[in-house]
């Protein structure tokens, strides 16, 4: 079985876990990090900069794949795309 996110298809026996984040920057250059988005949304209005939203998947080979998504609409498309495929099953 297979999932696609962002046009990169991807076999779900090899992902260990997929998580939402919201990305934020950190204060330091260039240098952003990856939070709660239900902090991000109730205690981190007004005190972060937000960058956008990902996708976060584990692998079982110990790698790591962030799809990246710069608007709330957008990523919440995304979700629910993620959710209808795995749901096919």
């Amino acid at each position: 079985m297979t999932i696609t996110i962002l046009n990169e298809t991807i076999n779900r026996d090899k992902i260990t876990k997929l998580y939402p984040v919201a990305i934020v920057e950190t204060g330091e250059e260039n240098e952003t990090t990856h939070i709660s988005i239900e902090w991000a949304d109730t205690e981190g209005l007004g005190k972060v900069v937000l960058v956008g939203y990902a996708i976060v998947v584990n692998f079982d080979e110990a790698k790591t794949r962030e799809f990246f998504y710069p608007s709330r609409s957008k990523f919440n498309d995304a979700i629910l795309d993620i959710q209808k495929q795995l749901s096919k099953d």
